[in-house]
């Protein structure tokens, strides 16, 4: 970011960084970021929690689904399940390129990084210009490098806010008893972090949510969260 751009996430965490959940959502979403702000969501395990407080605030705010081509029959299904019962009306489904695609298919297998660089990295990149600010459902209680993660953040290109930054496990569960959202059909089965099929895993007993993700791996992030995805092209 630009020393203009920085100066813009300092002053939006000093008159919005004690907020968080719906208020903080309510606060950038009829503010300055209105019209400039967009939702990342991967309808995964806990996604419901923060698309429930977006429905209720904007329900036409963009919700931007990455569709890997490698995702899970029940994350699909399960999207279209929370579109509905939320009311959620401006759901963009992204893609990879037909190209990237065809250079991506068996590289779950061996290059992982190049393989989440191609199937999300690319297609997020390309639509995140349209954006001055991307809010995601990222939690400390998630542990690696989300420990320090703050509400209001420079993405570098693009100003990233994570509402629930500050909920524990126990609050995300009572949220979802509180609305009586529906869940995504693999927590049944012990997923607690869900991805591409060929690398998520369920976790056992008193692991991290996303300790099944890229299981053995020395590697805990996609990308989308951690790489430049301004409007300068960084990331593509």
């Amino acid at each position: 970011m630009s020393v203009i751009e920085t100066n813009r996430v300092e002053r939006l965490k000093a008159a919005h960084g004690h907020l968080d959940g719906k208020d903080l959502l309510a606060a950038l979403v009829g503010g300055e970021l209105k019209g400039r702000i967009a939702v990342t969501s991967s309808f995964g395990a806990e996604s419901a929690v923060l698309l429930d407080l977006v429905a209720q605030v904007d329900p036409g705010l963009p919700v931007l689904f990455l569709d890997t081509g490698e995702l899970f029959d029940e994350t699909v299904e399960y999207r279209r399940t929370l579109e509905t019962r939320l009311g959620l009306t401006n759901v963009v489904v992204l893609h990879p390129s037909e190209a990237d695609l065809a250079e991506a298919e068996e590289l779950w297998r061996d290059d992982i990084d190049r393989c989440c660089e191609l199937r999300k990295v690319r297609p997020l990149a390309r639509v995140t210009r349209a954006f001055d600010a991307l809010v995601d459902g990222r939690k400390r209680a998630h542990g690696f490098e989300r420990q320090q993660l703050s509400t209001i953040e420079d993405g570098v290109g693009v100003i990233k806010v994570s509402p629930l930054a500050n909920w524990s496990t126990a609050e995300i569960e009572a949220h979802f008893i509180a609305r009586d959202l529906p869940r995504h059909p693999l927590v049944a089965q012990n997923y607690r972090s869900i991805g591409c099929w060929p690398c998520t895993r369920p976790v056992d007993p008193g692991q991290p949510a996303r300790a099944g993700r890229w299981a053995g791996k020395a590697k805990s992030e996609c990308g989308i969260h951690t790489l430049a995805l301004g409007r300068d092209g960084a990331g593509i």
